[in-house]
């Protein structure tokens, strides 16, 4: 027995000092020991994990080598959307960004603002419970992205316990991983002696290697990671500033980029961006930018965010590379609204370390502008991970057997006609959900999680029940059988009994929900909210006049032409009406309903909540008009608290806020429903 305890005992000792070492390497750079000393404790908590495989945990060390190959990648939904930032192109771009936030904030003095590397990797979202690593998963769309975590668990950065304590009980760290230029260079290489295909530049290669199906694989690459913020943060508190939270993670063990700084006013923001152009040729990690965000938490929160972007930050983009080749044909994709986009097809050229064979012409109206004609020798410019698209076309070069470009009439997908609006630049398909191209599309937006959210129909099952015929519109989901289903590729009976389980779920939804699924062009999640709330039902809004749509807080004449277009069009009513008798339903919102109860009001969400999420609590209390902050102040309404809420919680009562358990929260919300 005692020596049971001594083989414990010397594991636990060993992997704590291979963490320690792990944790001065990568995340503060200030080795203490030698590499081959590192080894040497390596091998010995590796021996003697081997004569005692019963000590094994998933948290060792050890465990990074990877493991069985996947069959494939799970869906995996955010619990905070991943948002996306607002770009700059100019100096003038970052004043006119700051003029905003300080408009907005109602504040003259100069805002200070954190400026980071924005490092050109791959986006992930860690999740950390009890501090143990449980699940890694890429940004995808930013609501939906795919399950990585044997990958990012063969990653040295990235910690599999975090280290220390007092860290919240559920931690989503985010950050971007990425290939170092000194490890692709070297990988290249072997690559190249082994006659086997090299990768085109170091983004591809970190995007590639996250995505292999056997981890085993992804142990060989030298990946990396910088965390650059947070999402989800339940049953724990976080410091109230960006810089501060990133310093936190550090001492957490997480590896943050060390030329972040703060700086104080747009000028000095600008010229930490010209420092950093100067040191980008020297660094061992490609960088396309320079991100800035407002510091202070609290400002953060007053800011808020647009559709899929916040307001308090902005990428501050290096300028653009180009190259010189030949357009050698222009062809037309169909979007998921119908939009037809031409689309260039080059003669491949190198630009910035990337093949580039197609780039985006946007549309016809930008055709004319650049005069183009297939022939040209063309321009092509590429920013960072931005689409690339021709930008110049040089005239001196048009070989005399030039042709011209020209709108199909007929709709690349279906045969369709192509209609293009008086006064829009976008050409448009007329088929509707007839038409494939959008048929998919469609069918994945009405099943996206904002929307009727129905789980497990991922975008390969959409592609094989569209593809094989067993749907043409959103209606015949709830059609399907579960003989229909097996006959699918990877659909086993259980898998199947499943979605159709899903399936029966999202019948009852909600009218914001309902509206939002419909995908009708320029209507978001918060268009769709509010057209409920002014209508009620499907019936007054489906016959509703334009002067009477334009009475919908936040909907214009442009807006309400696309509803009033969508609503007169016979595919989309006749979708509408099958819907409805497949038993999709939904509570009328009465004109007295309580759809801004709690206008007015300021609400603090604190510790775990267990009945729902942090999210879906602050978007029924943003339904009924509240609005949900991050802080406590003497202006707070209502302060909720879950499970071991923490500092909110005492500041409420130091305060005087009435505080409100879970169970009243959901009795409150209960009685405003519908």
């Amino acid at each position: 027995m005692t020596d049971s305890n001594n083989v414990e005992t010397e594991i636990e000792r060993l992997r704590e000092a291979i963490n320690h070492h792990n944790y001065l390497y990568h995340t503060l750079d200030t080795p203490e020991i030698s590499d081959v000393e590192f080894d040497r404790l390596f091998q010995a908590l590796k021996q003697l994990e081997a004569d005692h495989p019963e000590l094994i945990t998933p948290e060792s060390p050890t465990q990074r080598v990877g493991f069985a190959p996947l069959d494939a990648f799970t869906q995996v939904q955010h619990e905070m959307p991943m948002l996306s930032l607002d770009n700059a192109f100019g100096e003038e771009d970052m004043r006119d960004f700051d003029r905003r936030v300080r408009s907005r904030l109602g504040d003259d003095k100069e805002i200070v603002y954190v400026c980071e590397p924005k490092i050109d990797g791959v986006a992930v979202s860690l999740l950390y419970e009890g501090g143990r690593l449980v699940r890694g998963a890429t940004r995808g769309d930013g609501t939906t992205g795919e399950d990585i975590t044997a990958n990012v668990r063969t990653i040295e950065a990235i910690p599999l316990t975090l280290r220390g304590k007092g860290y919240p009980e559920r931690l989503e760290v985010r950050g971007e991983i990425y290939f170092p230029r000194s490890g692709f260079s070297r990988m290249n290489e072997e690559a190249e002696a082994a006659g086997q295909k090299v990768f085109a530049n170091p983004r591809n290669a970190a995007a590639g290697t996250l995505r292999q199906l056997d981890s085993r694989e992804t142990a060989k690459r030298p990946l990396t990671m910088f965390c650059y913020s947070i999402g989800l943060v339940e049953g724990g508190e976080m410091p109230d500033t960006q810089k501060a939270i990133l310093d936190q993670l550090a001492t957490w063990g997480l590896r943050t980029n060390p030329l972040t700084e703060m700086r104080t006013g747009v000028e000095d923001c600008i010229d930490f961006y010209h420092q950093l152009l100067e040191q980008r040729p020297s660094l061992d990690y490609e960088i396309d930018g320079v991100v800035f965000k407002v510091n202070a938490i609290a400002d953060q929160e007053t800011l808020g965010f647009l559709t899929r972007t916040p307001r308090w930050a902005i990428a501050h983009k290096f300028p653009a590379e180009e190259g010189v080749t030949i357009l050698r044909d222009v062809e037309f994709q169909v979007g998921r609204t119908g939009a037809i986009t031409p689309v260039a097809r080059l003669e491949p050229v190198k630009v910035g370390g990337v093949t580039i064979s197609n780039a985006t012409l946007h549309n016809m109206d930008e055709v004319g502008r650049l005069g183009l004609v297939i022939g040209d020798t063309v321009v092509i410019q590429r920013a960072g991970d931005v689409i690339p698209k021709v930008v110049g076309v040089v005239e001196d070069q048009r070989p005399a057997s030039f042709r011209r470009i020209s709108l199909p009439e007929a709709c690349p997908a279906c045969g369709s006609e192509i209609l293009q609006a008086e006064g829009e630049v976008i050409a448009r398909c007329t088929g509707g959900l007839q038409c494939s191209a959008q048929r998919k599309e469609s069918i994945r937006h009405f099943a996206s999680r904002l929307a009727l959210d129905i789980e497990g129909l991922g975008d390969k099952l959409v592609n094989q029940l569209v593809d094989h015929g067993l749907i043409e519109s959103p209606a015949d989901l709830f059609h399907l059988t579960e003989e229909q289903l097996v006959g699918l590729e990877r659909m086993a009976p259980k898998s199947a009994n499943n979605l159709l389980k899903a399936l029966a779920k999202s019948r009852q939804t909600t009218l914001p929900r309902f509206i939002y699924a419909l995908g009708i062009q320029e209507v978001g999640e918060s268009t769709a909210r509010n057209l409920a709330r002014h209508f009620g039902d499907m019936a007054p809004l489906r016959s509703a006049t334009l002067d009477e749509l334009q009475a919908v807080p936040d909907v214009g004449p442009v807006v309400a032409e696309k509803i009033a277009t969508f609503f007169h069009q016979e595919n989309n009513n006749r979708v509408i009406d099958d819907l409805i008798a497949s038993g999709v339903t939904w509570e009328v919102i009465s004109n007295d309903a309580a759809s801004d109860a709690l206008a007015g009001q300021t609400w603090v969400l604190t510790g775990t909540l267990t009945s729902l999420n942090r999210n879906e609590a602050k978007t029924r209390l943003q339904a009924l008009g509240a609005k949900v902050a991050g802080s406590v102040s003497s202006k707070t309404s209502f302060v909720v608290a879950g499970d071991a809420a923490g500092s909110k919680l005492t500041r409420a009562q130091e305060l005087g806020v009435p505080v409100l358990s879970e169970e009243a929260l959901l009795e409150l919300l209960e009685s405003h429903d519908g």
